[in-house]
């Protein structure tokens, strides 16, 4: 009895995997030496594929089901032993399984940057990620090129390849596309779908899976090209820079101290005010410090001039005294509040006009 036991456990009875981990690509059965015997019950689950491998030969390939192996459902391995004995006896075979499962959530991304030339910012470089589901549907082609022999072949050992293979692809796609940088984001959906069709040819042909959806989540631009778009973005949003200077001057003179970063704003657009309209005066800044007859307040004393020759003003002087804008002097003289001569273009203002003004 006990040889009757001894001989019983030399012989494999039923070969099954129950794959309870999410990232086994193949497995081999642990045969431990021992032999299949005729009668053996093999048991395929759904969603695997198991091949047989004889003497480093591929034999048959069981989708799902249950068989009993007899020498009528593996001819294959009849063939390749040549068994005189039509697998009456035990025979040696390895039994690989394969999961022909769609394993989803396989990250990719851009290890460097991928160079294009772009309409809006010339050369620049993209960085993407995404995420990429994928399944075996060559089994043979599966093992002979990726797992091997290996006895539990891991997603994790096969990540690498296939993730420099699909940037690769999204690489020159992405380059030869054309998109904007600044459009990509909005043909994410469209952009994945169109590069299946580059990936899939090449990932099957070589190892034997098929890439069933390919998601692009990210293209980014290198943090200078971030930073000018976010200046293009902020001048679009100010909209009529005219407009934005006053309500910063608003702002300035409400504080009245004109701290922060309103009243600089403030300063600055009275000043290049000022600047402007200096600038428009007949001959600029030069000409107008050229031209006879006109003082600042108490020059003609100081020049020695007859105290009865009338002080002449221009506007921004006039603007100087009051501690007003140039452009409100301007505006009471030609609504005749303030008394003023216009010779050509330009105003002057007498003092006794000023004084008038000012008790008016």
């Amino acid at each position: 009895m006990a040889i009757l036991d001894f001989i019983s456990k030399q012989f494999i009875d039923i070969i099954e995997w129950t794959d309870d981990s999410r990232d086994t690509l193949s497995f081999r059965f642990p045969d431990e030496d021992k032999e299949i015997k005729r009668g053996a019950q093999l048991i395929v689950r759904e969603s695997q594929i198991a091949q047989f491998i004889y003497l480093g030969q591929f034999g048959d390939t069981f989708g799902p089901g249950k068989y009993t192996l007899t020498t009528d459902n593996i001819p294959v391995l009849s063939d390749l032993k040549g068994w005189k004995y039509g697998l009456e006896s035990p025979f040696k075979a390895d039994v690989y399984y394969v999961a022909t499962r769609l394993f989803t959530g396989n990250k990719w991304g851009t290890a460097n940057p991928v160079m294009m030339r772009d309409q809006d910012f010339g050369v620049v470089r993209l960085r993407a990620f995404g995420i990429y589901d994928f399944k075996v549907v060559d089994p043979k082609l599966f093992l002979k090129e990726v797992a091997g022999t290996d006895d539990h072949f891991r997603l994790d050992e096969f990540n690498d390849t296939m993730r420099s293979r699909i940037v690769s692809v999204f690489s020159e796609a992405l380059a030869q596309s054309k998109i904007p940088a600044l459009d990509v984001a909005a043909r994410y959906a469209e952009l994945g779908q169109a590069l299946l069709p580059l990936i899939n040819p090449q990932t099957t042909a070589k190892y034997g899976l098929e890439v069933t959806s390919f998601i692009v989540e990210n293209v980014s631009v290198p943090p200078e090209v971030e930073q000018a778009i976010d200046k293009r973005s902020s001048m679009a949003a100010v909209g009529n820079l005219n407009d934005y200077v006053k309500f910063q001057m608003a702002q300035g003179l409400d504080k009245g101290d004109g701290a922060g970063v309103g009243g600089m704003a403030a300063q600055m657009a009275v000043g290049m005010a000022m600047a402007q309209q200096m600038m428009n005066q007949t001959g600029g800044i030069l000409g107008s410090q050229a031209t006879p007859g006109i003082q600042v307040p108490g020059a003609a004393a100081a020049a020695g001039a007859p105290a009865s020759a009338p002080d002449l003003f221009t506007p921004a002087q006039v603007a100087q005294m009051l501690g007003v804008g140039e452009s409100d002097v301007v505006a009471s003289l030609e609504s005749g509040d303030l008394k003023g001569k216009k010779i050509g273009t330009q105003w002057r203002v007498t003092r006794a006009a000023v004084d008038q003004f000012l008790h008016s």
